[in-house]
This record gives C-alpha cells, structure tokens and sequence, in this order.
C-alpha cells in the first residue's frame, strides 16, 4: 500500500481540475486508483475481525466516482478531487450504515460513520422514533468515554424537535436532527504510514460500531426509494 502515491495524484489533480490534464495523467488515475482498492482490502480485513458482515465485499464496488455533476453548482470544476469509499453489508449504500473513508489532501481527510444522507425521509422518521422509545441506549452510546474522546454526534438539524414528538423529551436536540453522522478528520501526516493508518482507522470504526448497530436496527426494514 503507497498512501502516498494517492495523496500526490489526488494534489496533482486538484492544481489541475481539467479534462485535458485528466486525460493526459490517465494512467497515474489508474495506478492511484489501485492503490486505494488495495488500502480498502487492508482496512476490510482488519475490520472483519470485529464485523463480518462487510468481508464479502469486493473494494472495487465500495468506491465513488471522482467525476462531478456540474449542472446544478456554481463550481464547474469537472473532478472532486478525493477518493471516498464506504464499507458496509450492503456496500456502498447508505443503508444499512457503515464505515466511510474520504482520502482528500490538506487535512481534508476523514473517517465517518452513520447516516450522512437527509434526504430519506423515511429514513429520517425510522431513526427519530426509534431514538423516541430508546432513548436510554441512545444516551449510554453517545456518552460512553471512549466513544465521546473521539466522536461528536452531527447532522443537519430543525430548529425546533418536529410535531409528533415531546417537545420536552430528554433526546430532544437529537430529535431535530434529519441525518445523524460522525466524522474524525485524519492529517496528511497521519497518511505517510499505511500499515498504523490502517489499524487506527479499523480502530476508530470499532468503537463507532455501536452507533452504526443502533442507526441499523432503527433503520431495519427500509427500503431504498426507487428512481
């Protein structure tokens, strides 16, 4: 694994957010891209030895494309300069949630968990209720040492707990919530050894696991609404 060799393209890449550079430095894509599918491999095996569910996943289908939809941002850039990956039982979908990498360079760099998507309404309303009656479990994850040294519960929030719920209920503040996710930002540093980066990584989404397992079995039963 050459972390490094993914950090230099993916910098290259954004000093030069064109197609023609794109197309010209095709081959170093490729070679930066293999480099992440075998980082992914590593970073499964070492989470399969406390999640099983995720082993039978192949890298190559847990990747997100590079390329932009231009047409409704003010940024025409053609390229999101990252490689994003997210490892779940069902790949990459967003449900069930999983463990996310975003390898992005100038510290932008982050491993995630939970549901990042709000825009599944039924999903949103899943996790409310089941956050509603289980509130207690809730609390003793989000408030558990080692889980608080290193996660932050975040999403994006109503200003006031919705209609159908106890305004003064004690998990009022996450009832607001409409997405429910965490994210520990990674230093380039943090990057230059793939062997230790990989056993943190595996690490940090240990202790994330509960959060994920409740997000999961409020969210049992969902379906993907169909395009």
């Amino acid at each position: 694994m050459n972390i490094q060799l993914i950090v230099d393209y993916l910098s290259a890449l954004s000093m030069n957010n064109n197609r023609e550079w794109y197309h010209a430095n095709k081959e170093d894509y490729k070679r930066a891209n293999a480099e992440f599918e075998g980082l992914l491999q590593a970073l499964m095996l070492e989470i399969g030895k406390f999640d099983s569910s995720i082993l039978h996943n192949n890298p190559k289908d847990l990747t997100f494309k590079i390329v932009r939809d231009t047409r409704f941002s003010h940024d025409k850039s053609p390229y999101n300069p990252a490689f994003r990956a997210h490892i779940s039982s069902m790949g990459k979908l967003p449900v069930p949630v999983g463990y996310y990498l975003m390898i992005k360079p100038g510290d932008q760099s982050f491993l995630g968990g939970g549901l990042f998507a709000d825009m599944f309404k039924d999903a949103t309303t899943m996790i409310r209720d089941y956050i509603f009656k289980n509130g207690k479990e809730w609390e003793n994850i989000i408030h558990e040492p080692e889980f608080g040294k290193y996660f932050t519960v975040q999403g994006t929030a109503l200003k006031n707990v919705p209609a159908g719920y106890e305004k003064e209920h004690p998990q009022g503040e996450y009832l607001k919530f409409k997405s429910w996710y965490l994210e520990y930002p990674i230093r380039d540093e943090e990057l230059a050894d793939a062997g230790a980066f990989v056993v943190k990584a595996a690490e940090l989404f240990r202790i994330m696991k509960p959060f994920n397992d409740y997000l999961n079995k409020a969210l049992a039963g969902f379906q993907m609404p169909v395009r």
